[in-house]
């Protein structure tokens, strides 16, 4: 017991400022608003991971190619860290010409919180890939997908 209290002494600032931070509200009807909150790498890693099964020695990924659309997103990421790497990364503004036929394509996280929705497409070869779009939650193991990503185009 004496114990108990201890460890609840211990956190109770931690879970004070934890209370403080409220979510960020989305717009009605719209999608999860978009951050630079340092977790970009993290919900990318995880979907690689999970969904890709990229961190398996024997599945090595192709090319990463980081699609900003146009609006400057450019995380720089320590893939090494994650447990994952890629052979190339494709500076978001800079397509490969001619275009590459095998790659790993991931767009900006939108956060709700501690969820975040992730597009992701993978090209295997010509007219030979398809795109999903992964719902990763943050928790005490950190980033993981959860349930199944929902296709969303097929080559």
């Amino acid at each position: 017991m004496r114990a108990a209290a201890a460890l609840i002494a211990a956190l109770a600032p931690a879970l004070a400022l934890t209370a403080c931070a409220a979510p960020m509200e989305p717009a009605p009807g719209g999608p999860p608003p978009m951050t630079q909150n340092g977790n970009d790498c993290a919900v990318i890693a995880a979907v690689a991971k999970e969904h890709y099964r990229f961190n398996d020695s024997d599945r090595l990924p192709p090319p990463l190619w980081l699609d900003d659309e146009g609006s400057g997103w450019a995380p720089r990421c320590d893939w090494n860290s994650y447990g994952l790497r890629f052979p190339t990364t494709f500076h978001p503004d800079h397509r490969p010409q001619p275009p590459r036929v095998q790659w790993v394509s991931f767009k900006r996280p939108r956060y709700d919180g501690a969820v975040a929705v992730i597009e992701s497409g993978v090209l295997h070869g010509p007219l030979a890939g398809m795109g999903v779009e992964c719902t990763v939650r943050s928790g005490f193991a950190g980033w993981t997908v959860e349930g199944q990503c929902r296709n969303t185009w097929i080559s």
